[in-house]
């Protein structure tokens, strides 16, 4: 059975293609920066790998240059579209809709659709990578896999907001979360090397969008996004958590319309409005040149993520591990170090060494004497995705 997973970001597009259930990897790669000139296409075989640099104006010009790839005579992987049996899409937001795994229809891509305004930076992508998926692999059960599901486990008193109880009841308005199939398989991994019973985890997903999860014995009791994938840690383009207050402001006294506000907020802050570059790695180096600006964006960045670190260790009452996990967790060693840093009185210690070691493996990061784990998970969000997938069709 070859499962196909394609994981739609904002402004990148990660894919795998596995032979399930033996989880071989036959190709796998990244699109990253779509939406630029520079937009980089790399994708890898057990024999091949190609990296091209080129404009990639949108999800769909990316996913018909994988698809090209795909059935290269070289190096391809497949003769035909109709070797591929089943693609498995991640799909941000499921609303109230979705707790589980989903077989994709008419009336589910009307309610992906229809919950694009709490995820607008995301849902569009992932449905544009359905419907060019549909055209192209006609044979092909098409599966939607949701970041909102494994963060049910929130419980009420934490997912509802302080508003009036018809807003939640009436209007479903209430924290869903992100990233869930991200947090759920390093939290998995992370509780598998600790071999805990009773785990007490928190695990930390930095990449151009950000999350952080507090779990409990295996189960999300809190998140940082909260009702859209806006809210929380500072991201890429994306403010977090800001006062309610600054919307009205911009709407009465400067003038701004509702969705102008939310342009600003969604595509126009996080580290891009701070510096002017939405990826780490360019404010990193801008950073190590000298550049004031961008030094304090990664300090607020890393002291916002400070911040919950220590609300979750107060409500998970104690604390296992923290987990860093994506882009930026798994290989920004600065930004680790400046989130680990002044954090000894929650027992938390890292091995400046150990740090900065850039390995592709999951790894322990903390000292010899520190209460907490930190480790380095890279999270496999296809692999999850594929093995959900398969599991929605074994009979």
């Amino acid at each position: 059975m070859q499962v196909l997973v394609l994981n739609s970001g904002s402004s990148s597009l990660k894919f795998q293609l596995f032979s399930m259930p033996q989880e071989t990897i036959l190709c796998s790669g990244l699109i990253e920066r779509i939406g630029l000139d520079d937009a980089k296409f790399t994708y890898n075989t057990s024999q091949d790998s190609i990296e091209v640099v080129t404009a990639i104006p949108n999800h769909k010009i990316g996913l018909e240059l994988l698809t090209q790839q795909l059935l290269n005579n070289d190096t391809g992987v497949i003769k035909s579209p109709d070797d591929i049996n089943i693609v498995g899409h991640r799909v941000v937001h499921g609303g109230k809709h979705f707790s589980n795994t989903t077989e994709i229809n008419k009336t589910v891509k009307d309610k992906i659709r229809s919950l694009t305004t709490l995820a607008p930076l995301h849902n569009p992508a992932n449905l544009e990578g359905i419907e060019v998926a549909e055209a192209i692999f006609t044979k092909a059960k098409q599966v939607a896999v949701f970041d909102t599901a494994f963060h049910q486990s929130v419980p009420e008193h934490a997912y509802k907001y302080a508003i009036p109880n018809e807003f939640s009841e009436q209007h479903n308005i209430r924290l869903y979360g992100f990233h869930g199939t991200s947090h759920k398989y390093v939290s998995e991994k992370a509780v598998s090397l600790l071999k805990k019973k009773d785990s007490k985890i928190i695990t930390i997903h930095l990449g151009n969008g950000c999350s952080i999860s507090a779990i409990k014995d295996g189960k999300s009791i809190d998140h940082s996004l909260g009702f859209s994938p806006v809210s929380g840690l500072i991201m890429g383009t994306r403010s977090g958590d800001i006062d309610p207050s600054v919307i009205f402001y911009l709407a009465e006294k400067l003038n701004y319309s509702l969705e102008e506000v939310n342009t600003l907020l969604q595509k126009k802050s996080g580290m891009l409005g701070l510096t002017g570059y939405s990826d780490l790695r360019d404010i990193e180096s801008e950073a190590e040149k000298g550049n004031k600006i961008c030094r304090l964006a990664l300090l607020m960045n890393a002291y916002r993520i400070k911040k919950y670190i220590g609300s979750y260790a107060a409500i998970l009452n104690g604390l296992d591990a923290i987990v860093f996990t994506a882009g930026i967790g798994e290989n920004s060693s600065l930004m680790r170090e400046l989130i680990c840093k002044d954090l000894d009185f929650l027992g938390i210690q890292l091995d400046l060494e150990k740090n900065k070691e850039r390995l592709k493996t999951l790894r322990a990061i903390n000292t010899n004497t520190s209460k907490v784990n930190i480790l380095v998970i890279p999270t496999n969000e296809e692999l999850e995705i594929a093995k959900q997938s398969l599991e929605l069709f074994k009979d």
